[in-house]
């Protein structure tokens, strides 16, 4: 009868690549079944910006960067992105300086947002990490500079694992680095379309999708009108009216 296998005679590169590939497996089970709980894969922006995305919004399960070429406009924008991913939200930062009474004029409710410190950059990636492979949240925000692509790579599989939706606001000064997200932006304030000198009008944003996976950069001029976010040529305008001599 023969001898059983000693250790040392298992083929060891194919043990670990199959066992590789049951993780994969299972972290795409559980994204699958997150997504499905929520009863969609992405989140609609506006009808004008959606039809431009190969996914019809932006993908959860998914991480996005955000450029801020005006930290406020940023903000809004990324308030907004993570409202529509509904459920509970974290706001990751050195120092977080989000308000949330004005976030929630972009439809982010305070309820729904904790906010966590984490001033050494390692702590912020951890935590950005563990909260991207918990299916139980919505979506996280992480305030950060320039991340090398193995960082940004673990947090890309780190949210296909959860399902979870996962925004990089950065600098635009590092806008030319490499990235592992599935889409880039540069989000800048725009004048309102204010028509009298001491109202101050709806947000407006330019709005510039500068990498696509799977897609072409684009570039809008975005409003936010009441709880919708509508496109230049979609923007509600008071039309004055001429009186005939």
């Amino acid at each position: 009868m023969p001898a059983p296998p000693t250790p040392s005679s298992f083929d060891r590169p194919a043990l670990i690549a199959a066992l590789r590939a049951r993780i994969a497996r299972m972290e795409r089970a559980g994204a699958a079944g997150a997504l499905a709980a929520r009863g969609e894969d992405a989140v609609p922006l506006a009808p004008a910006i959606d039809a431009d995305l190969p996914w019809g919004g932006l993908p959860r399960a998914a991480l996005h960067e955000i450029l801020a070429a005006d930290p406020g406009a940023a903000a809004g924008f990324a308030a907004l992105v993570l409202a529509r991913a509904g459920g509970t939200i974290l706001w990751i930062a050195p120092e977080p300086d989000a308000w949330p009474p004005g976030l929630g004029r972009f439809g982010l409710s305070p309820a729904q947002l904790v906010l966590v410190r984490a001033p050494r950059g390692q702590d912020a990636l951890w935590a950005m990490e563990e909260t991207l492979r918990c299916p139980a949240v919505g979506a996280a925000l992480l305030v950060t500079g320039e991340l090398d692509l193995t960082a940004a790579r673990r947090l890309q599989l780190a949210a296909e694992a959860g399902g979870v939706l996962g925004l990089l606001l950065r600098s635009d000064d590092d806008g030319a680095a490499p990235t592992a997200a599935l889409t880039r932006w540069r989000v800048g304030a725009a004048p309102s379309d204010s028509q009298a000198p001491h109202e101050i009008g709806d947000p407006a944003w330019n709005l510039d999708l500068l990498r696509c996976r799977g897609g072409r950069p684009a570039r809008w001029r975005a409003t936010w009108h009441g709880d919708q976010l509508v496109t230049e040529d979609t923007v509600p305008r008071t039309v004055p009216v001429r009186r005939r001599a």
